[in-house]
């Protein structure tokens, strides 16, 4: 919320480097912020976050799962 919030003032337009020196963030951070949160509000930030969240989730249990499945192959003895 915070994030889409920075971004809407250069939208509105103040100058990036004012909204980076009232907020103590770089540029590159902005820019960064407005690459990945451009455009969205903040309902769609929020969907965003929900799934970067699920899907980190989702890749540890992949490799959870590869990992067991590795073990039980060394155990059995299979290449």
């Amino acid at each position: 919320e915070q994030i889409i919030a920075i971004l809407a003032e250069q939208e509105r337009g103040m100058a990036t480097a004012d909204v980076c020196r009232r907020h103590g963030i770089s540029s590159a951070t902005f820019y960064k912020w407005k690459a990945k949160y451009g455009g969205m509000d903040v309902s769609d930030a929020r969907k965003l976050k929900t799934l970067e969240t699920e899907n980190a989730r989702l890749k540890r249990l992949l490799a959870d799962s590869m990992l067991d499945n590795s073990i039980l192959k060394d155990l059995l003895g299979k290449p």
